[in-house]
């Protein structure tokens, strides 16, 4: 039984998908027992990307299933993605060969349920458009949300104090 619950755990944490870091988060729901029920922001970067980001918020379940990590979180999230540098795309994004690639994905319950973020890119508007959407094995949610990066040429600044 151990060994069954411990394989989904280990593969989703050697999976090369792109780790995210906590801002912060607001609590939504008081618990008598454990944590609150929150809403969590998250950023994690497209790791194939660089110049990048993504702000990610999402329910967060807590109480006491919460806090030893068995409770199943809802499918809402929102995600808003930004360019934060220089954004050379490869060949096999720019030509949509890599359209709906997973860049982010993060359990949302014990063994199956989960929250992805897909990246599509758009030539015509040349944008990268990423989509943070909830599933599970047996029946996935609706429930999604969609964010465009318009690709600008990207202007580094001198250091302070150097000649230009």
């Amino acid at each position: 039984m151990r060994r069954a619950l411990m394989m989904p755990l280990l593969i989703g944490v050697l999976s090369g998908h792109a780790l995210a870091e906590e801002i912060g988060s607001v609590s939504t729901k008081f618990k008598w027992m454990g944590p609150n029920d929150k809403i969590v922001i998250e950023v994690f970067q497209d790791e194939e990307i660089p110049g990048v980001v993504c702000y990610l918020s999402r329910a967060k379940t807590g109480g006491v299933s919460g806090a030893v990590g068995v409770a199943e979180d809802t499918s809402d999230a929102a995600i808003e993605c930004t360019q934060i540098g220089p954004i050379a795309l490869p060949d096999d994004v720019r030509s949509g060969k890599r359209d709906g690639e997973q860049v982010f994905k993060k359990r949302t319950s014990l063994l199956f349920k989960s929250l992805q973020v897909v990246r599509f890119y758009d030539g015509p508007r040349n944008a990268l458009v990423y989509l943070s959407y909830s599933d599970r094995i047996i029946e996935g949610s609706p429930k999604n949300s969609v964010s465009a990066v318009a690709i600008q040429p990207w202007k580094t600044e001198p250091a302070p104090g150097t000649a230009q």
